[in-house]
């Protein structure tokens, strides 16, 4: 009891830490101490000017939206399902809106394909899982997500304080006002929502305009998507994953991680069986529905490089089944049009 309470006291103590003062609240986050370091730090390493960061970061406010957005749930086991989350999507609206962007961006795809290795379905499916192929690009300004995430949540503090950085270099790379940008609640950017050191690393342009733009530029996201996968490891050709039944208590196979660490026959021997190349390395994954069975699949290398996008074994599974939904509808549909042609005749 003493060791729960302790525990209990350490979160509380945490939260009330990442909680913006009054103070704070009321006035330009200029005036924070730690904002202020941040600025000289900008203007020693990259030669910002102090007074213009100032006068940016002094509109600026704590987002509490985004501070809550970023908070674990506070019952995690009660809101993890894989059925739920499948559902958001894999689902009739994305399938539908991904043919119809396969489709359009057909010559693209196939480049991208071509350049960095990558099937053209999992390009579609990962813009289609993300801001369903552009229509949902967030709407909080990035600067003040950023900097909220930076300064007044401790947890993850030191990562958002150099995403603040990249994304301040990122915009004057671009000669755009940082306080233009809109985004999602974490800082994401664009059609793909790349971070902005994924963008500064990552992103090329696919348009041929001497320019990257991930907002309006269809190619640039299609091709920044093939090719920060390719960059991450995919393996051209090789599979995603596999389904499992697993025999036993599965615990010390999980706790492995999703990175590729044991065969395939590795795994037969310790009862996961898959149909799969017994030398193949793989990763156990389970996709928990709470009141269902759980739902054992094996992850190979390019399961663990889509989750480099988002380290999460049911977004990379969502990815996965998308693509290949898509993959699927798409050959259906280039098999039946020859002979729609033809009857047309």
């Amino acid at each position: 009891m003493k060791h729960l309470a302790s525990s209990l006291l350490l979160a509380l103590s945490l939260s009330l830490a990442a909680l913006p003062t009054s103070a704070e609240q009321g006035t330009g986050l200029s005036q924070n101490p730690d904002v202020q370091a941040f600025i000289a730090g900008m203007h020693e390493q990259h030669g910002f000017d102090i007074a213009h960061l100032t006068r940016q970061f002094a509109v600026l406010r704590p987002n509490a939206t985004v501070l809550k957005a970023i908070r674990p749930p506070a019952v995690p086991e009660k809101q993890r399902s894989w059925e739920r989350y499948r559902e958001r999507f894999v689902n009739e609206q994305r399938l539908a809106g991904g043919l119809s962007f396969w489709q359009k961006h057909a010559a693209t795809l196939q480049r991208a394909e071509a350049i960095h290795g990558v099937p053209a379905e999992v390009i579609v499916a990962i813009i289609g899982v993300e801001t369903i192929y552009g229509q949902h690009m967030g709407s909080f300004g990035v600067l003040e997500a950023l900097a909220s995430l930076a300064f007044f949540y401790p947890p993850r503090s030191e990562f958002f304080r150099g995403e603040l950085e990249q994304f301040l270099l990122l915009a004057r790379e671009n000669g755009i006002s940082p306080l233009s940008v809109k985004g999602s609640y974490a800082g994401a950017i664009g059609i793909p929502q790349f971070m902005p050191s994924s963008q500064r690393r990552f992103a090329v342009d696919f348009d041929g305009d001497d320019r990257i733009d991930l907002r309006q530029s269809y190619p640039d996201a299609i091709g920044s998507v093939g090719r920060f996968l390719q960059q991450h490891g995919w393996q051209t050709g090789e599979p995603v994953a596999v389904p499992a039944t697993v025999n036993g208590n599965p615990a010390a196979l999980l706790a492995l991680g999703i990175k590729p660490s044991l065969s395939v026959s590795e795994f037969a021997a310790q009862g996961v069986a898959a149909v799969a190349d017994g030398d193949r390395a793989a990763a156990l994954i389970d996709l928990v529905t709470p009141g269902a069975a759980t739902e054992y699949w094996l992850g190979f290398n390019n399961f663990y490089v889509i989750t480099r996008y988002n380290r999460s074994s049911f977004y990379a599974m969502a990815v996965f089944q998308l693509a290949e939904e898509l993959r699927l509808a798409q050959a259906a549909r280039a098999a039946a049009a020859p002979v729609a042609r033809g009857g047309a005749r």
